[in-house]
């Protein structure tokens, strides 16, 4: 079904979640500056920020509600073909929408903690959300330009939210440098597609792409297309363009550090798929192997690199690193079962990305939050069930059964090797056996090195209910994986039309 007018109101309704949230967004920004008193305590100021936060993790709900009831039977566009709604787009919104929720929820009493809660933050993260949804549903270059900087505009001021702190005041600018740097070379890649096709629109460039068979396409077309990849390889944190990921992550404030590296990583992930299997879906052959080399550096970086680290929010940076290798392997087959695969694992490591992060936010001692590995000593005698917690979500990341985080790397696995990618299969085992050391060395410190100085302070309840919810996904989806797979297997086909 293809909208004829932008002008009818029916062509509106695919994009209702997103305009909901846009007005959602600038009326938290009326209740916060209206709300508060300039000239009020830290007390009122917090008292203020408390409610925007409830208020945007309500909006959100509301709008994961309006994505499920919009979600068509069949493929949607409009705005003159620049959105298209579909189960692919349905299956990365709701989990972008997950993320943005937990994410609120972990961040009031640490920004509270830091003084540093100010209604702004929630914002921020409501119209970060829009831009990721408009990712997501982009099917022309120009909606994902303005998606992607409407996203990473507020996460510009997210990382320096603590604008006292000279680490996120620095992590702040060494994002926005770095991911000028890559928009520029990623309009740069738009530019030549245009230049020697004569379109931005992803439906027409397949049909474009699709022409050449099995022929090289122009020098100016391979050309635009790595300097796309280029720049959605920094959106995503592969390497080589990985380099901004341990500062921005160690020095923004620690909730901002688990949206980060969940829902950002999310929507890039959903763009870079989209981008290449649609518009690019021709020439697999060209960039199969751009693809696979940077899912091999990418494990092997965040396998070994991450070793040497003494800060666990370092540690958590090269970890994603590593996780975004893996997720890359399944987009390099190129397949249904590729895509399938990518999205099990996106899915499940949302949940246990976050449940770490929740672990982390918990490594508090007198009112201080410490972030060494060596903190974790003596937790399972001190915080028993938070030991727990963290051991869970180590084992899941390194992919030890029977947990959720095996069965991602194993569909993702599975996947290469029908494509006849074995070698780039091999290697991901390896690495994972590599990066299994320094979760297990985490898992180590906590129950069998004694603490000289325990973390003393409770878990906040937002805080543990997150810890908790993730947890139970994460330890019981092999009794009833069949949801995921089955909306994963829906969307894959969706998206490439079988």
């Amino acid at each position: 079904m293809e909208a004829t007018t932008t002008g009818d109101i029916l062509n509106l309704l695919p994009a209702l979640p997103e305009i909901f949230l846009v007005l959602v967004g600038m009326a938290l920004l009326m209740v916060g500056v209206f709300g508060r008193d300039p000239e009020g305590s830290v007390a009122d100021q917090a008292a203020v920020a408390r409610l925007v936060n409830h208020l945007a993790i309500a909006a959100l709900a509301v709008t994961l509600v309006l994505v499920l009831a919009v979600a068509p039977d069949a493929r949607i566009t409009t705005f003159g073909g620049m959105f298209v709604l579909d189960g692919y787009a349905v299956f990365f919104k709701v989990l972008v929408l997950i993320a943005s929720v937990l994410s609120l929820l972990l961040s009031r009493q640490y920004l509270e903690l830091v003084q540093s809660s100010r209604f702004e933050y929630s914002a921020l993260i409501v119209f970060s959300a829009v831009g990721m949804m408009m990712m997501i549903s982009a099917n022309d270059f120009l909606a994902l330009y303005i998606g992607l900087e409407l996203q990473s505009l507020c996460l510009y001021v997210i990382a320096t939210f603590q604008r006292d702190e000279v680490r996120s005041s620095e992590a702040g600018l060494k994002y926005f440098i770095l991911s000028s740097l890559a928009s520029g070379i990623l309009l740069y890649g738009i530019t030549l597609i245009y230049g020697f096709s004569g379109t931005i629109n992803f439906d027409v460039l397949g049909e474009v792409f699709a022409g050449y068979g099995g022929e090289v396409p122009p020098l100016g077309i391979l050309t635009g297309l790595m300097f796309i990849l280029a720049g959605l390889a920094f959106k995503v944190s592969a390497v080589p363009f990985h380099m901004w990921t341990p500062d921005v992550y160690e020095g923004a404030p620690t909730p901002a550090t688990a949206f980060f590296s969940v829902g950002p990583k999310l929507a890039a992930v959903a763009l870079l798929m989209r981008v290449m299997m649609e518009p690019f879906g021709g020439l697999v052959d060209q960039w199969q192997q751009v693809i696979v080399l940077i899912s091999i550096a990418s494990m092997l970086v965040g396998a070994f690199a991450a070793i040497v680290q003494t800060n666990i929010k370092r540690l958590m940076a090269y970890s994603s690193i590593g996780h975004v290798g893996y997720a890359l392997m399944g987009l390099a087959a190129g397949s249904e079962a590729g895509v399938r695969g990518v999205m099990i694992y996106m899915a499940i490591y949302l949940f246990m990305n976050l449940g770490a992060f929740a672990c982390i936010l918990s490594m508090r001692r007198r009112d201080t939050m410490v972030m060494g590995i060596g903190d974790l000593a003596g937790l399972s005698k001190t915080q028993p069930l938070v030991a727990l917690a963290l051991a869970v979500f180590m084992f899941s990341l390194a992919g030890v059964p029977p947990v959720a985080g095996f069965f991602a790397k194993l569909y993702i696995f599975f996947a290469a090797v029908d494509a006849g990618l074995v070698v780039l299969a091999v290697i991901g085992v390896l690495s994972s056996v590599v990066a299994a050391y320094y979760y297990l060395r985490i898992v180590k410190i906590m129950y069998f090195d004694e603490a000289t100085q325990p973390l003393d302070r409770a878990v906040s309840r937002e805080v543990g209910w997150v810890m908790l919810a993730t947890g139970v996904v994460v330890l019981l989806f092999f009794l009833y994986p069949e949801p995921l797979l089955a909306n994963a297997a829906s969307a894959a086909s969706a998206l490439l039309g079988s």
